[in-house]
């Protein structure tokens, strides 16, 4: 299960409706084993692509030895589906390479901000995706 707070939830559905009609992306980094997010941090899709995001890998590199600094690991990494569900695709299941992170998605296929959205989280290890319960919460 994704515990996740309110504040949290909308700061990544902000960022994917302000990057569409193309994919956001990023990452909520938590403290090494806490399984908590905590601090958000949204990423270029350096793609530009409404069909495909890839993290900057320079701006990775960069993102990993801030949190090896600070004690944090990707807790989330999340991003968007602009014309589909929010379903893991077969590539974003083979660019899965973080075990322990939730992987979120949201769905901004209907992006005029007036029906509702997708907000899913899943685990992906080796392939095998295992849509988990989300928990929104005020604060931890």
């Amino acid at each position: 299960m994704l515990t996740i707070t309110q504040a949290l939830v909308d700061q990544i559905v902000a960022h994917a409706r302000q990057d569409h009609p193309d994919e956001a992306c990023g990452v909520v980094a938590g403290p090494v084993g806490s399984g908590r997010p905590e601090r958000f941090i949204p990423m270029l899709n350096a793609a530009r692509s409404p069909t495909f995001y890839e993290f900057d890998s320079g701006d990775l590199l960069k993102l990993y030895r801030e949190m090896d600094d600070r004690d944090e690991e990707p807790v989330i990494i999340y991003h968007s589906h602009t014309a589909t569900e929010a379903y893991p695709s077969r590539t974003d299941i083979s660019y899965a390479n973080e075990p322990g992170a939730h992987y979120v998605l949201v769905s901004t296929a209907d992006a005029d901000d007036a029906g509702p959205f997708q907000f899913r989280s899943f685990g992906i290890v080796e392939g095998e995706v295992t849509e988990e319960e989300i928990k929104v919460v005020e604060a931890y």
